[in-house]
């Protein structure tokens, strides 16, 4: 049996502990059922946001007329706009894999690796031992158990990009991010969509006004069901029927296809980890300390599979701690401040508390905000609904979240994560005294800021 000072389950974020590990002198091991680059690359986050630039193109066509313009979209063609995406991505995880084989350190075992004891790992019929093992073997779509659901045939996220014949109509199961991200390049492309969500709002995680926002848009442009249920799901000809059921109301809707976007699940339940005593939670997600450590020694798990924050980003981060601390640096993890953005229309992004949230810890905050529409720029852009929203600890100025919705705000939203990295009690007057460019879309965010009562 082979023994190797570090194991790796898992080619996305775990592929960068893997390399580091190597360039230290350990003897690595990466294991890997393929393909490489990890859920980001291959399925996730970088083919959705390339799909979804013809999406924010076709969008800006069909508001041509906005602006004194005069501009009409003849034809989409998915296969074009679906292979752009795939054939970046399949040519970055070829070019993952054929680097990760030309070299010995670490040694690459293609398969699905499965715990056989404590540190041993079998892939393929193959033993491997490691004196240390980091997991990071990520999630996969979770599907719900609806009644006749697994007797029609429906697409995850993983299918929908890679569709090459634009669908009439769509149901969507879900009205989280992968829901309205999804759900928003089909729709500009043509797709007639129903969005079927349990919760009475859709991106229920976001700051409530943004929630209620992005809700109260989409329901005047799309048909969106919120508080409801899918009780069941059936073949109607060629088309797929769903029962669903609004309180004590129950219709049927059809549509071409079916998207399921209702969450993910951690894939440790693929590992055998009872081989290990290695805990999970309730939901099967890896318990791991601030370290990102197991509660067996020497066993590390990070990215989707620990589900602490489900960002490629954040994976990025705990591998540079893991890494760290396997190297006896030992640190705890430093998540703050931890950004996120939802690319749908309108564009959604955040950092740190919402204002629930800041309510619940009884925190005593004010509330800086401010709308894209009563800037130079936000005229400019003719948008009607956005704002910038800024959560500030009353006493010590530290700004505790900011929440943005309109567009670019993935991009506004790093000016204060910026600021609250420089320094928490100093972040709302860097943002105050800035100099911005006018008239610029980041003049909303000042402006928010200025806006919060001291």
């Amino acid at each position: 049996m082979k023994t190797f000072d570090l194991i790796v389950i898992g080619s996305g974020a775990g592929l960068n502990v893997a390399a580091g590990a190597a360039e230290h002198g350990l003897k690595v091991a990466i294991v890997e059922e393929g393909p490489l680059g990890g859920t980001c690359l291959n399925r996730g986050c970088i083919p959705s946001k390339m799909v979804i630039q013809s999406a924010e193109v076709a969008e800006n066509i069909r508001r041509a007329e906005e602006f004194g313009l005069t501009a009409k979209m003849d034809k989409v063609n998915l296969k074009l706009v679906t292979d752009r995406a795939n054939y970046a991505v399949d040519a970055d995880s070829r070019s993952i894999e054929k680097n990760v084989r030309s070299d010995k350190n670490p040694l690459f075992f293609k398969g699905r690796g499965k715990f056989a004891g404590k540190y041993v790992l079998e892939i393929n019929g193959e033993k491997i031992k490691g004196k240390k093992i980091v997991i990071a073997a990520g999630a996969r779509p979770s599907i719900p158990p609806i009644p006749g659901l697994d007797k029609i045939p429906y697409l995850t996220s993983t299918e929908a990009l890679r569709q090459t014949a634009l669908p009439k109509s769509m149901i969507i199961l879900g009205g989280g991010y992968i829901g309205v991200e999804l759900g928003f390049f089909f729709t500009a492309l043509g797709t007639k969509i129903t969005v079927v969500q349990r919760n009475k709002l859709l991106v229920p995680r976001e700051d409530r006004e943004v929630a209620e926002l992005i809700t109260k848009v989409w329901k005047k442009k799309y048909c969106v069901l919120t508080n409801t249920d899918a009780i069941k799901v059936e073949r109607s000809g060629k088309d797929v029927a769903i029962t669903v059921k609004t309180g004590n109301a129950v219709k049927k809707i059809t549509a071409e296809k079916l998207l399921v976007a209702t969450g993910v699940r951690p894939n440790s339940d693929t590992l055998n980890l009872e081989k290990t005593g290695i805990k999970t939670n309730k939901n099967g997600f890896i318990q791991v300390d601030k370290f990102m450590e197991t509660n067996v020694k020497n066993i590390w798990a990070l990215g989707d599979i620990a589900g602490i924050y489900m960002f490629r980003h954040s994976a990025n981060l705990e591998a540079e701690y893991v890494l760290n601390n396997i190297l006896n640096k030992k640190k705890a993890v430093d998540y703050y401040p931890m950004p996120h953005a939802v690319f749908t229309s309108p564009q959604i992004a955040g950092v740190g508390l919402t204002e629930q949230e800041a309510k619940q810890q009884n925190k005593k905050n004010v509330i800086g905000k401010e709308y894209y529409k009563n800037t130079a720029k936000g005229i400019a852009l003719a948008e009607k609904h956005g704002f910038v929203k800024l959560i500030v600890d009353k006493k010590t100025k530290e700004i505790l979240g900011c929440h943005i919705i309109g567009p670019e705000a993935s991009v506004l939203l790093h000016e204060v994560a910026v600021a609250m990295k420089a320094g928490k009690h100093k972040a709302l007057d860097l943002l105050r005294e800035t100099v911005h460019v006018h008239p610029s879309l980041n003049e909303v965010v000042q402006r928010a800021a200025l806006a919060v009562p001291l």
